[in-house]
């Protein structure tokens, strides 16, 4: 059939184009996008071919195949049927129409087979990704959204001129193996790393996943930063600095998590620390670490997903996510309380659920490669991510003291959204060789051995007699209403602060100047018209340059 034999996105564009004309209540059909996508995707996996255009000189390849874009594909298409279904009750056509196109991009990313439709679709992502931030209608969505907007736009610029300085050198645009042997090299590996959130560029993500709307924020945790593993995955597989880059994001977002009192921003660090494990395993390089890395890329997506899912559903329902306002919720929502347990355990490597069969992949890779200590920075991250995601979120939102906040239950497309997700999470924890069959490089790793699950199940035992402990003594950080800033500070506070005391300055000069040039302009006598005008055009000119001058501090203080 020739439709199979198209580019995935050209479904999802065309059907953010049609969507606006359908009636609302026929908006439910486009369920059937994703879904006939990748039906289609996975029965025709063997047979499809390359498609390719020409465009100047240029031959783009719209459409590479093999067993590492099918397992993304495979992702983006659940991804984003879960997504739409979660927002089936949202009436704004601005979330369901970005979020269509932005998973369409993605798809058109993950199957690109030069550098030049890689980098097209890389900027669709941060153009429509946006709307769901902005679709909030908040200031503080506002000013998140520009500050995302300005990170993802210089990713972008770091792709085309890593693109074009490595066209220059190689005379070729092929998205494929590159490493790190140059300054276009390094372009790339900063553009990926921009967008999978590496250490001091990850505050755009802790940032403005917290101010999108309810159903944006699970679309925004599915595409983007995937889509940047992919890409390290195709391009630097092997580069021992992403193992200790890794590590570092496995181990720091612990530390903000479990202070933080936005539930949502806690997922939001939660998830550069999942990322880290990702990360390692693409630098390890060897088939057991790439496969670790790509299957744990496919849970998150999903256990992550149904957590910033069972979030959404609360902010829904009581207005916000503030671990110290909430509680007791258990009591009107329990079904999306079950389903938050399912992610908690999930994302805590329960054995049994998803995050366990792909997440000992990476650890045991690590041991492979002789990384002991790294190894023990990963077990524990491991720890860590249990105390602020696998207990934190649960326990603050539904349990802990009661808030007297009686809520209804989420709205029945939230619910089956969160239902799918959370059988998929125990369907693939409880028979992992259904998602293993689809990895891209051979492998007879078993999850299921005595030692291991013997580890793992201490790991948290103790981990979660720590925080009882912790707890009973009162010495676990507290929920406080507050906004906690990492690195970010620098340019949402100190710049600002700096901006405003140059531009308080250069007032103050400008003024002196005018003085200054009012002054002389009364003492001149009143045939020295030609004087008087000199110094009245150097007045203009030194004026001119103060505003260029105000206008470089509000743009430092506007970043």
């Amino acid at each position: 059939m020739w439709l199979a034999d198209l580019p995935p996105f050209i479904g999802f564009y065309a059907a953010a184009l049609l969507l606006p004309l359908l009636p609302a209540k026929t908006r439910w059909l486009v369920l059937f996008v994703p879904l006939i996508s990748g039906v289609s995707l996975f029965l025709n996996s063997d047979s499809l071919q390359a498609v390719q255009v020409s465009f100047m000189e240029f031959e783009l390849q719209l459409m590479r195949v093999d067993r590492l874009s099918l397992m993304f594909g495979y992702l983006f298409h659940i991804a984003a049927f879960l997504a739409l279904l979660y927002c089936l009750h949202v009436k704004d056509l601005l979330q369901q129409v970005s979020g269509l196109v932005y998973a369409g991009s993605a798809l058109g990313a993950c199957f690109a087979g030069d550098l030049i439709t890689l980098f097209l679709f890389w900027e669709m992502l941060a153009l429509t990704s946006v709307w769901l931030i902005w679709a909030r209608r908040t200031p503080e969505a506002s000013s998140a959204g520009l500050r995302y907007l300005i990170y993802q736009v210089l990713s972008g610029v770091l792709l085309l001129a890593g693109t074009a300085l490595h066209y220059q050198q190689t005379q070729s645009l092929a998205f494929d193996y590159i490493g790190l042997d140059g300054l276009a090299s390094w372009l790339l590996f900063l553009a990926f790393g921009i967008k999978c959130a590496f250490p001091f560029l990850h505050t755009w993500l802790t940032d403005a996943y917290p101010e999108a709307t309810p159903t944006g924020t699970v679309f925004l945790s599915a595409f983007t930063t995937k889509m940047a593993v992919f890409a390290l995955a195709r391009c630097f597989p092997g580069t021992e600095l992403l193992v200790y880059i890794g590590a570092a994001m496995t181990c720091f977002p612990i530390f903000y998590a479990v202070i933080e009192n936005d539930l949502r921003r806690v997922l939001a660090y939660s998830l550069i620390n999942q990322l880290g494990f990702m990360v390692c395993g693409i630098g390890i390089g060897t088939a057991l670490a790439l496969n670790g890395a790509v299957a744990h890329a496919f849970n998150d997506v999903i256990f992550k997903g149904l957590l910033f899912m069972t979030m959404g559903a609360v902010l829904h329902r009581v207005g916000h996510v503030n671990g110290s306002d909430l509680g007791g919720l258990y009591k009107t929502m329990p079904k999306t309380t079950w389903f938050c347990i399912v992610g908690a355990a999930s994302i805590s490597a329960f054995p049994l659920f998803s995050g366990f069969v792909s997440k000992s992949m990476v650890m045991a890779a690590m041991i492979e490669a002789g990384h002991e200590y790294l190894w023990l920075m990963l077990l524990f991250a491991s720890a860590g991510v249990f105390h602020h995601a696998g207990i934190k979120i649960p326990f603050f939102a539904f349990f802990a003291h009661d808030s007297g906040l009686r809520p209804k239950e989420a709205p029945a497309n939230m619910l089956a959204a969160m239902f799918i997700a959370s059988v998929l999470c125990i369907v693939i924890g409880s028979y992992p060789d259904v998602m293993y069959s689809l990895l891209p490089w051979e492998h007879d790793y078993k999850p299921y051995d005595i030692t291991h699950t013997l580890t793992q199940l201490q790991l948290l035992f103790f981990s979660a007699l720590a925080f009882v402990w912790l707890n009973k003594q009162g010495l676990y950080p507290p929920e406080l209403r507050s906004v906690n800033l990492d690195v970010d500070w620098f340019y949402r506070k100190a710049l600002p602060a700096v901006s405003s005391g140059i531009s308080h300055r250069l007032s103050v000069l400008k003024t002196q100047a005018r003085d200054l040039t009012s002054n002389w302009y009364a003492k001149l006598p009143d045939n020295k018209s030609s004087s008087s005008y000199s110094i009245t055009q150097l007045t203009k000119r030194m004026s001119a340059v103060l505003v260029l001058l105000l206008f470089v501090g509000f743009l430092a203080r506007v970043l």
